[in-house]
């Protein structure tokens, strides 16, 4: 059953280049005290300009070639997927994203440990990788979060294809549990917070009489 989305989520669409600088501004506040951007930025005052920073950078150099992010209106919130075999980062998506480095200062290396950590838990099943989902604080429980899920999921469920997320925080589990996501293992990154793998096999989809699905 796809969960009821209030009136308030009027349209889900793909990102544009245009959208960009504005989803990385929405996407810093929805992140600004998550626990491990919180760990990725520990200053308080600089954490949102280098979270808009991180986004942005992101979402040039790998996502928007992805080609599966969603936003809704007002880009109040965003999705941002990974198709199947598409999760890795390639050498050259890597080096454009190297500026992103400077701004862990001395504990680069800490954080570089504590990615390859995640990179390991990473599943070597084709799969479909939800590596963003955000709404900005004024805009959560609206709907938003659920109707972005909705809309890569019918896909992920036609096609057939499990599907993979991190949760870095415990409350948002029951969240992706009712839309079908099961925990299979939890990471504490080095002196960080924890962090839940999620996984979500796919489901049948119903095919109403005379339908097409």
């Amino acid at each position: 059953m796809r969960p009821i989305l209030p009136d308030s989520v009027t349209q889900v669409r793909k990102v544009t280049r245009d959208d960009v600088p504005g989803l990385s501004e929405s996407l810093s506040r929805a992140f600004w005290d998550d626990p491990v951007t919180s760990w990725f930025y520990p200053d308080e005052e600089r954490r949102g300009d280098q979270l808009r920073k991180s986004f942005e950078l992101r979402l040039k150099a790998v996502f928007l070639s992805r080609g599966e992010n969603w936003t809704v209106d007002g880009l109040r919130a965003g999705a941002l997927w990974a198709p199947p075999g598409t999760w890795q980062v390639g050498t050259r998506e890597l080096l454009r994203m190297a500026p992103l480095l400077f701004d862990f200062g001395r504990r680069v290396g800490e954080v570089m440990r504590g990615l390859a950590k995640l990179d390991e838990l990473h599943p070597s099943e084709p799969h479909w990788y939800l590596a963003v989902l955000g709404t900005e604080p004024e805009h959560q429980g609206e709907g938003c979060g659920s109707a972005l899920l909705a809309k890569v999921l019918e896909r992920v469920d036609r096609d057939e294809w499990p599907a993979y997320l991190e949760s870095s925080k415990e409350d948002n589990l029951p969240f992706y549990a009712r839309h079908g996501f099961e925990v299979t293992d939890e990471l504490t990154l080095p002196d960080g917070p924890m962090l839940w793998t999620m996984w979500r096999e796919p489901r049948e989809v119903t095919i109403a009489p005379g339908g097409t699905g």
